[in-house]
């Protein structure tokens, strides 16, 4: 017995050794070495990486930066930044090596912006101890994974090219707490099952092509404390669920299609800090459809934590709540371009955190409370309402400090100031060199007589840029007095009093100690008196208008001495004497209006050839001289006016091309000096010309022959009648019709297609109509005749053709239309290079088509499918108004059909891919092939550019934008000069909406009525 106990004890202690000695073993070379090998792997994969060439094979990996190890030698963590700075383009693209997926051991996954491509290795997705995967910031492609680690807390896959629906098998990964998939392509829903993801703390699926509604079921995440869904397509309401949520900080769902009521229900998150419910900059944001309906909820503006609340353009009605007295952490609010009424109620002078107050664009009337604490602003804009009294004075009260931010809140705070203020600061104030206050009160009825500028300067200090707009009010007050006190203070200064009653004279000391002046505004006021000798001394001046008022006294030579002035504007005043030639000095000089004065004397040469001058107003004055004195340079102004003076003698051969009626010239090169060609060299280039021009003639004569030369006419038994829908003020009989055509002569055929010809007629003097003749004997050509009769015959739209009668018969069969000078859309954009670019010109025309479309998709009963959009059917007139036409391949669609199938017709290029897949045809169709027209109308490419071969086959003008876009080339898109002439960020907004229209996924794309909404946002000012 006692034996046995010894034998037992003896193996027990002799397994208790074995297992010491297995645990104290050396950890296992396999698992050791593997690792070892993927790391190298990865080193080799990623040149570019500073830290991965740190990676020596003579080292432990271990040691090496960037990896972490167990007690085994195993990798567990892994983590290579970016050398370079995000976005400088300065790495090598490479794969991500699937030796990743070798580390078995791995927890933690950090390749961030390390410009890697393709897919992500299926293998990673198995590692199944993965509880952390940051690849943001690289161009990744491909779908998501069907499944995930189930360990996974965090996933960082933003700002790649994913592609794809969000899989529904997240909700297995309980553990989730951080998801970021902002920044890729992403389509399909915003999957219900997130809401079954209890630990989730952040939530970011912004700037992806993702549609239907919000679920409801997020309400379930109670541990929320982001939800980001901006840029999307999401449409539906805001759900009332989301104020379950009382831990969230931050919710943005700006840039989506979201209508109905502001939930009453979001004050229950008691912890809301941001509330970002429409957005209007940052130019890679996606087009704004957010339209909302009534008014702001009292419970959000009452929320204890809410430090800023932006909804601008978001359709909000009704009186601003007046429960702003518990915001005292509100620092920001942005309810610009709504449609509020009522005052602005005094309790926002409670918020004391406030910083950036736009409320401009609304209906408020009233005056502002004294205490609103003006002075503590860096941003006031209450421009464009109904506001009067005065302004009140700056108050001795001292303003309170700025309040901490938080890792949540501050990726909003700054950065929405920051981008806002640089918007405002009219680009006079470079990054870093000053501070910005930005106070706007223009276009109100305030009045009252300003005694000084409404900042403290002091609180600001000396690096302070300070920007004020008083346009179109009914201030008084003399102009010393206003700017004397405080301008010496400043590092700059803004004022625009435009159209006021501001009176007394621009003095010598305003001169001397306002030398921080940018910006100065006076027209349209009752300034007076000489302009100073000393006006050089305004050294940082860059605009000066002061028109319109009563200046008298000579044009002071000291202007020479303001290096930095690009507009002057001295019109409409009684200056007298002469031009003074040291204006010719200002080399940065762009526009100078010396026009409806009194001056005399010869117009300088130098100022007609400052290279960087585009225009130059010397009209209305009693100027002399003889023209043919002035030499422009090749750079001459593009706008060009010496009319009513006393001038002598024909325009230079340069200046003849300039109108003198304010009109733009068109470009023309002029030869160098040298180098030129001899005259037998221009004699023989001429003559080969002329033969090769009338060669090409005689080819173009024979084929538009061929094409359209008539047909032997074939007498018919049946009557000759023509059905007229609109009278035109003349008889329309089919030998009228055809006697104007000239019997289908060639000479009058202005375009053929695929089933026929149109010709030109005149019908009676001055009376001009097109007429479309239509191949007989083909039973396509029978079907859209038929197509167009049906559908224009009973539509009338301001931007269709009009379909004025037709013919039919067995020998003949023809359509008569309004006759449109200006051509087709293609030839415009062909030839629109001879042109200066004319931006309201170009969103004119898209929102013409727009509106077209529109009409027939949502205002016919029964609607209408064009089913062939394109720039050859989309006709002009005179005044560049457009008009879509050719309706020979419309479908009509009964108000209860969503889609119609039939064989697919239109062009390659711009036929949806639903559509040319499944011949099933819906009002996507044509929103899809407008979008392609949009996208050719504001760039130089065609649909199916020739340059695009060295992409592949399939590779068009929709894929060329998006690939812009993801690499942040936007400006690449457009035609050459449109960027430098038109808002940066209405362009980028309507390159969105093109593609918007374009996306494969038909939920996604906007309406046409959607889209001429968001175009008349993006109207430009002056149109």
């Amino acid at each position: 017995m006692v034996a046995a106990r010894r034998s037992t004890a003896a193996v027990l202690l002799l397994l208790l050794l074995l297992a010491v000695s297995v645990s104290s073993s050396p950890p296992s070379p396999r698992g050791r070495e593997r690792d070892r090998s993927a790391l190298l792997r990865l080193r080799d994969a990623v040149p570019s990486s500073g830290l991965l060439r740190r990676w020596s094979p003579g080292a432990d990996h271990c040691s090496w930066p960037g990896v972490a190890c167990d007690a085994r030698s195993r990798v567990v963590a892994l983590h290579v930044p970016s050398s370079f700075p995000r976005g400088s383009g300065s790495g090598v693209a490479a794969q991500l090596p699937t030796s990743v997926g070798l580390l078995t051991e791995l927890k933690h996954l950090s390749l961030p912006s390390l410009g890697l491509f393709g897919e992500i290795p299926a293998e990673i997705w198995r590692l199944e101890k993965l509880e952390g995967v940051n690849l943001a910031g690289n161009s990744l492609r491909g779908a998501l994974p069907p499944a995930f680690p189930p360990r996974l807390r965090v996933l960082n896959l933003s700002s790649n090219a994913l592609s794809g629906e969000i899989p529904a098998s997240l909700c297995s990964c309980t553990e989730l707490k951080f998801l970021d998939l902002s920044g890729n392509r992403l389509n399909g829903s915003v999957p219900a099952v997130v809401g079954g993801l209890p630990r989730l703390r952040q939530l970011d699926l912004s700037r992806n092509l993702l549609a239907g509604s919000i679920p409801s079921a997020l309400g379930s995440c109670t541990q929320l404390r982001s939800l980001r869904l901006f840029s999307n397509m999401l449409d539906g309401s805001i759900p009332p669920e989301l104020g379950r949520l009382s831990k969230l900080r931050v919710l943005d769902v700006s840039g989506n299609r979201l209508s109905g009521l502001v939930p009453r229900e979001l004050g229950n998150c008691s912890g809301l800090s941001v509330l970002v419910l429409s957005s209007q900059f940052d130019a890679v944001k996606s087009h704004e459809f957010n339209l909302f309906e009534g008014e702001i909820p009292e419970s959000v503006t009452a929320l204890p934590k809410l430090r800023l609340l932006w909804a601008p353009k978001a359709g909000l009605k009704g009186n601003l709540p007046s429960n702003w007295g518990s915001c005292q952490s509100l620092e920001m609010v942005n309810l610009a371009g709504n449609l509020l009424a009522g005052v602005i109620p005094r309790e926002l002078g409670q918020c004391r955190n406030l910083k950036f107050l736009n409320l401009s664009s609304n209906r408020l009337s009233g005056s502002l409370d004294k205490n609103l604490h003006l002075h503590c602003m860096d941003v006031i804009d209450v421009s464009g309402n109904k506001l009067s009294g005065s302004i009140p004075a700056s108050a001795n009260k001292e303003c309170a400090s700025q309040q901490p931010l938080d890792g949540v809140t501050s990726g909003y705070s700054s950065p929405f100031m920051s981008r806002a203020v640089a918007q405002l600061s009219l680009g006079y104030c470079e990054s870093g060199e000053c501070s910005v206050v930005y106070h706007n009160f223009a276009k109100n009825k305030f009045g009252g007589r300003l005694t000084s500028l409404p900042v403290s300067a002091h609180r600001y200090g000396n690096r302070t840029l300070y920007a004020l707009i008083l346009d179109h009010n009914n201030f008084t007050g003399s102009l010393d007095a206003i700017l004397l006190e405080q301008c010496s203070n400043l590092n700059g200064l803004i004022v625009s009093f435009r159209d006021n009653k501001i009176s007394g004279e621009l003095t010598e000391e305003i001169c001397s100690k306002c030398n921080a002046i940018r910006v100065l505004v006076l027209a349209e006021n009752q300034i007076s008196g000489v302009l100073p000798a000393n006006i050089g001394l305004l050294g940082a001046l860059v605009k000066m208008d002061i028109s319109k008022n009563f200046l008298v006294g000579q044009i002071p030579a000291s202007f020479k001495d303001l290096k930095s002035l690009k507009f002057l504007s001295l019109a409409a005043n009684n200056i007298t004497g002469q031009i003074p030639s040291s204006l010719g000095q200002l080399k940065s000089l762009e526009v100078l209006d010396l026009s409806s004065n009194s001056l005399s004397g010869n117009i300088p040469s130098n100022i007609v050839t400052l290279r960087g001058l585009t225009t130059l107003l010397l009209n209305n004055n009693e100027l002399s001289g003889n023209i043919a004195d002035l030499t422009p340079s090749v750079s001459s102004p593009s706008v060009f006016n010496i009319s009513f003076n006393n001038l002598a003698g024909p325009l230079h051969s340069n200046v003849r091309a300039l109108s003198e009626n304010d009109g733009s010239p068109e470009p023309e090169n002029t030869p160098s000096d040298g180098g030129g060609f001899t005259k037998i060299e221009i004699a023989s280039i001429t003559s080969a010309s002329a033969i090769v021009a009338v060669l090409l003639a005689l080819i173009i004569l024979y084929i538009y022959t061929r094409k359209c030369a008539s047909r032997p006419s074939r007498r018919s038994n049946r009557r000759r009648e023509v059905t007229v829908f609109v009278d035109i003020g003349a008889p329309l009989t089919y030998e009228t019709v055809v006697r104007a055509a000239g019997s289908f002569n060639a000479s009058n055929c202005i375009g053929s297609g695929g089933f026929g010809a149109t010709y030109k007629a005149e019908i009676a003097p001055g009376i001009l109509v097109a007429i479309k003749r239509l191949a007989i004997g083909r039973f396509q050509g029978i079907q859209q005749f038929q197509a167009e009769v049906k559908t224009l015959g009973r539509c009338r739209h301001d931007n269709l053709v009009t379909l004025i009668g037709y013919h039919l018969s067995d020998s003949e069969m023809f359509l008569i239309y309004n006759f449109l000078p200006g051509g087709n859309l293609e030839r415009f954009i062909q030839e629109r290079t001879k042109r200066p670019i004319d931006w309201r010109m170009l969103h004119k025309i898209a929102l013409d088509i727009a509106r077209a479309l529109a009409y027939l998709h949502d205002n016919c009963v029964p609607r209408i499918l064009h089913r062939d959009v394109k720039p050859s059917n989309i006709l002009l007139d005179n005044e560049y108004t457009a008009y879509l036409s050719d309706f020979g391949l419309a479908r009509l669609l009964g108000n209860s059909e969503t889609h119609a199938t039939t064989g697919v017709a239109g062009t390659f290029g711009y036929v949806a891919p639903e559509y040319a897949m499944t011949c099933r045809v819906s009002d996507k169709a044509d929103v899809y092939s407008y979008g392609v027209v949009l996208l050719e109308l504001i760039s130089d490419k065609k649909a199916l550019d020739p340059s695009f071969s060295p992409y592949g086959n399939g590779f068009n003008i929709v894929a060329w934008a998006c690939m812009l876009l993801q690499k942040g080339r936007a400006r690449e898109f457009f035609i050459e000069g449109l960027w430098d002439v038109a808002p940066h960020d209405d362009l980028v907004e309507i390159l969105h909406l093109g593609i918007k229209c374009t996306v494969d996924s038909l939920s996604s794309r906007p309406t046409m009525k959607q889209v001429v909404r968001r175009l008349k946002e993006l109207r430009p000012p002056s149109y």
